[in-house]
């Protein structure tokens, strides 16, 4: 092999170059934060191990309303199904329970004994009074929410069952025990209470910012609803 002067390299020289282009493109490949290596790191984000299929998304709602980020992650999953012939394991749904959605991580204990109902100012329409429990997880017949019960299939606990994944923010959690302790209360009893009665699929995060953030860099696409 010659130069560009018309001698001759080194073929040990040239091969020892290449080698090392080859091992820095490694390295950099190994360092990728969205590496598999690097998202199973941390206990606070194994719930990404999960997220094996071929379609996945997050759904970023934090208004509770008529529940539409449930029913943006009910279309999703039968979607890809009917549309695209998907399996339920090729299909990976998660949503995210922060801010005005917090509560909705809950069961119907809590609903009923701090009054959650009332904060969320939801309102049955058949008594006027505050709703006692958590229509999103279990909606029963009359409940105005997924489109007044058009749209029960995407409730939390059936989207649950059909392997749906939903995220609690650790720091909306601690804001939500110490407003429903109230002045002078325990918020780290009502936070440990919350905990032990979190509904099924729910995983809980530090931060919900930090866990979009880990989503992207998995390669989740994001839809805000």
């Amino acid at each position: 092999m010659r130069d560009s002067f018309g001698g001759a390299t080194p073929r040990r020289g040239f091969l020892g170059r290449a080698a090392g282009a080859l091992a820095a493109v490694a390295g950099l490949t190994a360092a990728r934060p969205e590496s598999v290596a690097a998202r199973q790191q941390h206990e606070h984000d194994r719930w990404l191990e999960r997220m094996t299929g071929k379609h996945r998304q997050l759904f970023d709602f934090n208004t509770a309303g008529d529940g539409i980020g449930l029913i943006r992650m009910r279309n999703f999953i039968d979607g890809y199904q009917s549309a695209y012939g998907a399996k339920p394991d090729e299909i990976n749904a998660v949503g995210t329970f922060y801010s005005g959605t917090t509560p909705l991580a809950w069961n119907d204990s809590v609903w009923a004994k701090h009054g959650v109902g009332a904060a969320l100012d939801l309102l049955d329409p058949r008594t006027r009074n505050p709703i006692t429990r958590n229509w999103y997880a279990a909606p029963r017949e009359g409940d105005p929410v997924l489109q007044n019960g058009a749209m029960t299939e995407a409730s939390i606990t059936r989207l649950v069952a059909d392997g749906a994944t939903f995220l609690l923010c650790r720091n909306a959690l601690e804001r939500w025990s110490a407003r429903l302790a109230g002045r002078g209360g325990d918020a780290a009893a009502v936070r440990r209470e919350i905990l032990a009665n979190l509904l099924p699929g729910v995983v809980l995060v530090p931060a919900m910012v930090i866990a979009v953030d880990k989503a992207q860099r998995a390669g989740i696409s994001y839809m805000r609803v």
